[in-house]
């Protein structure tokens, strides 16, 4: 049948199950929204406050449903207003589609109203990118742009739409979407016998869990394995959720802020398995004395990964949940009592802990652990505060910690809390800030509130820009340069302000009553949390050092 280029839009997103998309309109995109407003019934459109807030709102729903989020934006700075979004879902792997319209074909290149090259733009920060410029081929594009968002390592893709193609006439046939095969070619008997023999040998083996075993739905074959490796078990920050963290196993997150055990058992161990990781920076510290000792035996969908930043002894390329499927097939049960009972002493000797008086950003964490450990989501903006987030809660399943971590994106949280809510609305979910973050994106509380959200932001309030602050404590001799917020800016009147129900919290016992409060409202609810802008995130990996020169308070 005969369909204009944003019916076949319309059409093909229902092909590939979308029910929700986030945007915000303008002019290029008239004709696509005006084919929404027709179809309301079968695709829920979610108006943000800001293009940004879209892309990460698509963001949030991809992570946290597994499924591919979708956000549209017009031409010109609607377009570019998702640049942000889109290299924060590429650095961390998450699926998404990104649908832009530009101006007529004709007026490509003219520098005409509201024009810009979103493909070149968008090109380093794509999977892929397409700008269709030809109707005959939308239907075609845009189920090749679902298929590469979740193929294989996922990531965001972009479609730009000229308007005149929106507007013009071709043929479309349903096409039901084409399920989506596990990477399983390089996955070979004799590269699984290569890996089970580094198993079998090693005395001292520890497992490395990354974002790439939540993003493979691994976590069952995951724990099959750790159990019968028996090792411990630390993660990244983008790991969180793949293995228990209340198992007796499990020593805590690696790296920069990882704990002292997980660092120094790690620095000690004679064989890594690393699942699903990148050994980014932030994990490894120097890398020339990370893991030295250790054989390294890597689990990737991604070949780029391997021997980027750590030189691998066994690398099994391929979907990590098939590769411990069949490892696990063939892995004798193992036993390690010894080394076991050495990482529990460096679990028991080195704790973390905090010894802030009063109200801080860690007891806060433990409180909401206390009083809502199931069928939540915690999300965390970028700083002291996410570190805090990931060391101080036991995330026990996949999917339920999401935070921006290759990119690092101060303002991500709201927007992607909002697209989680919405994805997920039997869970209660809980966006970590600190007030530099939400003052970046704050303008998403009215989005979350005109959804009537019962969604909780709360605001690790320390009126300093966080981890910058402490970075210019220990190494910059304390020339705060320009982190202190000392304005004036009222979170509450500003929460109540969109609608939200908002309260400022300066004691523990103020944060349990207003949290639990929180946790009965019906609509978006703020709480404002006033802590010591000197307290910092410990343990810590100085900048340069080993991974095993790690400190806390103490030592300093």
């Amino acid at each position: 049948m005969q369909l204009t280029g944003a019916e076949i839009v319309i059409e093909c997103l229902k092909e590939q199950g979308v029910d929700t998309v986030f945007g915000y309109p303008g002019g290029a995109i008239l004709n696509v929204y005006d084919e929404l407003y027709k179809h309301a019934d079968e695709i829920k459109h979610v108006l943000v406050s800001h293009e940004q807030g879209a892309s990460h709102a698509a963001d949030g729903y991809a992570r946290s449903t597994g499924k591919v989020g979708v956000c549209l934006a017009t031409s010109g700075p609607g377009a570019t207003n998702l640049v942000t979004g889109i290299a924060t879902a590429l650095m961390d792997s998450v699926p998404m589609v990104a649908i832009t319209c530009n101006v007529g074909v004709p007026l490509l290149g003219k520098d005409s109203f509201q024009e810009i090259d979103i493909r070149g733009i968008t090109t380093p920060i794509t999977k892929h990118n397409f700008i269709v410029k030809d109707v005959h081929q939308l239907a075609d594009v845009l189920r090749r742009a679902f298929r590469i968002a979740k193929t294989g390592r996922p990531g965001p893709v972009l479609v730009d739409i000229p308007k005149d193609v929106t507007g013009a006439l071709a043929e479309y046939t349903f096409t039901p979407a084409i399920e989506v095969e596990p990477v399983t070619d390089q996955i070979t008997d004799d590269v699984i016998e290569d890996a089970l023999q580094l198993i079998c040998d090693a005395k001292h083996p520890y497992v490395f869990v990354g974002g790439g075993a939540i993003i493979a739905n691994a976590s069952e074959e995951l724990r099959t394995f750790v159990k019968k490796l028996d090792a411990p078990v630390c993660d990244s920050l983008m790991g969180k959720g793949a293995f228990d963290g209340s198992d007796p196993l499990y020593t805590g997150m690696l790296g920069m802020h990882g704990t002292k055990a997980s660092n120094l058992g790690v620095s000690e161990c004679d064989l890594l398995v690393a699942i699903g990781t990148r050994f980014s920076d932030r994990v490894i510290g120097n890398a020339s004395q990370f893991a030295k000792d250790a054989k390294i035996l890597q689990f990737d969908v991604d070949p780029a990964e391997i021997n980027k930043n750590i030189q691998t002894d066994v690398a099994v390329i391929g979907d990590v949940k098939e590769i411990l499927k069949k490892i696990n097939e063939k892995m004798p049960q193992l036993s390690h009592p010894l080394w076991l009972a050495h990482v529990a002493e460096l679990k028991e000797k080195y704790p973390l802990f905090y010894s802030y008086e009063g109200l801080s950003g860690p007891w806060m964490i433990e409180e909401i652990y206390r009083q809502k450990k199931d069928d939540v989501i915690i999300l965390a903006e970028v700083g002291q505060h996410q570190m805090w987030a990931a060391q101080y809660y036991k995330y026990a399943k996949p999917r339920t910690f999401l935070t921006s971590g290759g990119l690092g994106t101060m303002g991500f949280g709201l927007g992607a809390s909002i697209g989680a809510q919405i994805g997920n609305p039997d869970k209660q979910v809980i966006n970590i800030a600190g007030d530099g973050c939400f003052r970046m994106n704050m303008n998403e509380l009215a989005t979350a509130v005109r959804q009537q959200l019962p969604l909780i932001e709360i605001i690790v309030n320390n009126s300093v820009l966080g981890m910058v602050h402490q970075w210019q404590g220990l190494f910059y001799e304390k020339r705060y340069s320009h982190t202190i917020l000392n304005d004036s800016v009222d979170y509450v009147k500003l929460a109540e302000a969109m609608g939200a129900e908002a309260v400022r919290v300066t004691t523990r016992e103020e944060f349990t009553e207003a949290f639990a409060k929180a946790l009965e409202s019906k609509v978006p609810f703020v709480m404002d949390c006033v802590v010591n802008s000197d307290d910092n995130v410990w343990p810590m990996v100085a900048p340069g050092k080993a991974i095993s020169d790690v400190v806390d308070e103490t030592d300093m």
